[in-house]
């Protein structure tokens, strides 16, 4: 047997075996790490300088492959997925193939000039929105996201409140928590509570529900962990915190997640750690037998913690404790 991480052998107490990928619902799309914001706790460390772009031909693989393997949902993320260029004909051919769409926003990247139109362009065609706005006070939005964000962000939902987002049925807007301090996050249930009672009376602002999702140590969130001496300290909350209860409910277990160049991963946080995989000996999208996908083993490392500790973690918020 080779040699395992810590948290291999924490599943594997569990379990009796490792993980194991069961059917997949969903393909996870990074379109490119562009992004108009420099997060302290992005894990792909995303920028306005980053050039990773997904090409128009990997767009369209992806398509095809999607309706072949009949996943249901196809959530794109980035970076800042408004920046990509052939993003609105990727999106239209997925709707056009009857995917449920998720998209991933920072929230200011659609209030630039040339994105002004694309919360619109969701909104025609019923693309879910999932918005990131990591507390609902200024000083830990700007914190994270930088000066002035916040007030950006919250121009930003109200014009997609404008368009129906968090109101309308079937134009749900989701918003994402993230711990501005090294700890794990409170009750998903509990502080969903508080975003909608604040922002609503501060700001008018309505929203469906709310993901919480904890800070992996990993991209500036790290740096920023081993520049204040806090990583061995942060690991340990992780470890410490390990909820044998969210094992079956991690999200890796039913989706592929597929970079900007087309390189497979079980996740977007194993993306951002390199650790690429292989589906039925192909590496990328393009190759893939979308029509029988295999079983897999799911690649782990002590970043997958982060996953399950707690309440647990996924794109989708907590894993376990919630409504």
């Amino acid at each position: 047997m080779p040699n395992e991480d810590s948290f291999a052998k924490r599943i594997r107490e569990i379990r009796g075996s490792t993980l194991e990928s069961g059917d997949v619902h969903t393909f996870q799309v990074n379109v490119g790490l562009i992004c108009n914001q420099e997060c302290h706790h992005c894990h792909h460390r995303a920028g306005s300088e980053r050039d990773e772009l997904m090409d128009r031909d990997t767009m369209m693989a992806i398509v095809v492959k999607a309706k072949e393997a009949g996943v249901k949902t196809v959530d794109i993320t980035g970076g800042a997925p408004e920046m990509v260029p052939h993003i609105k004909e990727f999106i239209l051919a997925l709707k056009n193939n009857g995917h449920r769409i998720m998209f991933r926003t920072n929230l200011t990247a659609f209030l630039d000039e040339p994105y002004r139109d694309f919360p619109h362009f969701l909104s025609e065609i019923g693309v879910e929105v999932i918005a990131s706005l990591p507390c609902y006070y200024k000083e830990e939005t700007d914190c994270l996201r930088g000066d002035g964000v916040f007030h950006k962000s919250i121009e930003g939902l109200k014009v997609l409140n404008g368009l129906g987002y968090g109101i309308k049925k079937g134009l749900p807007l989701h918003l994402v928590y993230n711990p501005y301090e090294p700890f794990l996050p409170p009750p998903q249930q509990d502080l969903e509570k508080d975003y909608k009672r604040i922002l609503r009376e501060n700001h008018g602002i309505e929203f469906t529900d709310l993901y919480s999702i904890t800070n992996m140590p990993m991209g500036r969130f790290l740096d920023d962990l081993r520049e204040k001496g806090l990583e061995e300290e942060y690991m340990k909350l992780l470890t410490d915190n390990f909820n044998p209860d969210t094992v079956e409910a991690l999200m890796c277990l039913g989706q592929i997640n597929i970079g900007w160049d087309g390189k497979l991963y079980d996740c977007d946080f194993n993306q951002a750690m390199g650790m690429d995989i292989s589906i039925g000996g192909a590496k990328n999208i393009v190759d893939i037998d979308a029509e029988n996908i295999p079983k897999r083993p799911i690649l782990t490392g002590d970043h997958c913690f982060g996953c399950s500790a707690g309440s647990g973690s996924s794109c989708g918020g907590a894993l376990v404790d919630k409504e």
